[in-house]
């Protein structure tokens, strides 16, 4: 009788116990989860937060989120700095730059003899160069920010390719690069202005690191949910192992150290098509040439998009 009775207590004990554990467990996932949320919309506080009544965990917690906020405050921050130091360097210069490309084109005019042409064609180049360079950072420092927004929609694929070629035609000739397209019907989802900076960024790499008498070719290929337009050609082609580099900012490759170029126009052509909901895909050999795969969504699921 007395062991029956133990044992019962026993088991009470046990019960109430589990009973209190299973209970702080449930208010300790409660609390974490409250954090994580107040978190996820910006509520969080940790001035609202009791530090003695905190256990290990929750306290991991807390510090957590707390470095977490501190962190993104930071990041926000200098994001917006750069911004705004980006817009005001492409304020200052644009009148400077303008300028320099003004005197240079008089100089050439009154250097009848062309005593300084050589001079006078590098300063032009550089320049050029630079405003080139500034152009760029300000257009993916605002696309980047959400300043501009990428707004999708129904457009003619035909008018894209069209658009990109009057670009291209002149740079293309001048190294005999034969552009090889194909007329096409076809309809996407993207903004046609933002697009052909993509599309031209891609192409332009392909003349560029493509032999004089090359071949470029673009191709439009239909699936169910998305259209794929192929950028092929027959130049120096790209290792397996940069792949994935190509598309990082300011990343040149030791092979085309000596071509012109500052790393940004693949970085800015993925960052365009991957805010209109398609992405990129790349095959390439070193010196068998490269094809780049733009893909982009057929059916219009969104109408704006900001980064």
């Amino acid at each position: 009788m007395w062991a029956a009775l133990t044992f019962a207590l026993m088991l009470s004990v046990v019960i109430g116990v589990l009973y209190f554990a299973r209970k702080r467990e449930r208010e300790l996932i409660g609390k974490l989860q409250a954090m994580i949320d107040r978190a996820a919309d910006g509520t969080f506080d940790v001035s609202t937060i009791d530090e003695s009544t905190l256990s290990a965990l929750e306290n991991s917690m807390n510090r957590f989120l707390k470095d977490s906020d501190m962190s993104f405050k930071n990041v926000s921050l200098q994001k917006y700095q750069i911004q705004t130091l980006l817009s005001d360097i492409s304020h200052q210069t644009v009148t400077p730059i303008s300028n320099i490309l003004l005197y240079t084109q008089l100089l050439e005019e009154k250097d009848r003899e062309k005593i300084y042409g050589e001079e006078v064609s590098a300063i032009e180049e550089q320049t050029e160069k630079l405003s080139f360079l500034i152009n760029s950072l300000v257009k993916l420092s605002r696309l980047e920010s959400g300043i501009i927004k990428v707004e999708p929609k129904n457009n003619k694929v035909q008018k894209l390719i069209d658009n990109v070629m009057k670009q291209v035609q002149i740079k293309a000739e001048e190294k005999d690069i034969v552009i090889h397209t194909e007329p096409t019907e076809e309809t996407a989802v993207f903004d046609l202005k933002w697009m052909a900076e993509a599309l031209f960024n891609i192409v332009d790499n392909a003349i560029k690191y493509t032999h004089q008498c090359g071949k470029v070719s673009i191709t439009v290929i239909p699936y169910s949910f998305f259209l794929r337009i192929d950028i092929a050609d027959n130049g120096i082609g790209i290792a397996e192992s940069e792949y994935s580099k190509i598309f990082g900012r300011f990343y040149r490759s030791q092979a085309v150290s000596e071509q012109e170029g500052v790393g940004i126009g693949l970085y800015l052509a993925r960052e365009i098509v991957s805010t209109q909901g398609g992405y990129i895909k790349v095959a390439s050999k070193a010196g068998r040439g490269s094809v780049f795969s733009v893909f982009l969504p057929m059916q219009e699921s969104i109408k704006t998009v900001t980064r």
